[in-house]
C-alpha cells in the first residue's frame, strides 16, 4: 500500500460535509488500517491564548498568542494537537517527517510563546479519521486531490489563504473548479 502519509488533501468543491467544505488537511497517519489529519485552514472563534486560560495554563509567553485555533477535524474535538517544527523532548510527540511533529501533551502548550516553543506550531482541536479504505473510497470518488507537503503552507500562509494556495501548488486554478463530479 502506498502511504499519503506526510501529504495534504485538498478539498473539492462536491465536498459539502460542512467539517471539510474548502478544507486542507494535513495527513499525519496513513495505512492499512485507515488515516488520521488534521485541517489546517478553518478556524474556530478561539485564540491560542483563550485556550491556554481555559486549561489553566499560566506561561510567561514573551508574545501575544494570537494565533486562532483551528479546527482540526470532527473527532475527539475537545483534545488538542499542535502540529509544529521539529523539536523533540515533549511528552507525547510522533514524528512525521524531518520537518514536522505532532504533539498532544500539555508540556508543550507550556512552552507557546517562549523560547522553549518549536519555531512554527499552530494548535487544532480535533482531527479528521478515516477507517481502513475509507479515505482511498473517498479519493475515488473525487472527494480530494493529493497534494505535496509544503510547510510554508502551514506556517507561512494565512489560513485563510491556504486553500487556495494548495491548489495553486499543482497548478489549479480554484476559480476553474466545480461542484459538479462526473466519470468520462
Amino acid at each position: 500500500m502506498h502511504t499519503l502519509q506526510n501529504h495534504f488533501l485538498l478539498a473539492m468543491p462536491s465536498l459539502q460535509d460542512p467539517y471539510f467544505e474548502r478544507s486542507l488537511v494535513y495527513l499525519c497517519e496513513h495505512n492499512a488500517e485507515g488515516a488520521m489529519g488534521l485541517v489546517i485552514n478553518i478556524p474556530t472563534d478561539m485564540q491560542v491564548d483563550e485556550l491556554l486560560e481555559q486549561v489553566k495554563i499560566d506561561h510567561p509567553a514573551t508574545q501575544p498568542l494570537k494565533q486562532p485555533v483551528l479546527q482540526g477535524g470532527p473527532v475527539a474535538s475537545d483534545r488538542g494537537f499542535v502540529l509544529h517544527s521539529h523539536r523533540p523532548g515533549f511528552g507525547s510527540s510522533l514524528t512525521l517527517s524531518d520537518e514536522l511533529m505532532v504533539t498532544t501533551s500539555r508540556d508543550i502548550l507550556e512552552t507557546l510563546g517562549t523560547a522553549e516553543a518549536p519555531s512554527h506550531w499552530l494548535v487544532t482541536l480535533g482531527y479528521a479519521g478515516w477507517s481502513a479504505g475509507q479515505l482511498e473510497q473517498e479519493l475515488s470518488d473525487g472527494a480530494w486531490l493529493i497534494v505535496p507537503v509544503d510547510t510554508r503552507l502551514i506556517f507561512a500562509t494565512p489560513v485563510h489563504e491556504r486553500w487556495g494556495k494548495a491548489a495553486a501548488s499543482i497548478g489549479i486554478n480554484t476559480l476553474h473548479l466545480s461542484s459538479q463530479i462526473g466519470h468520462a
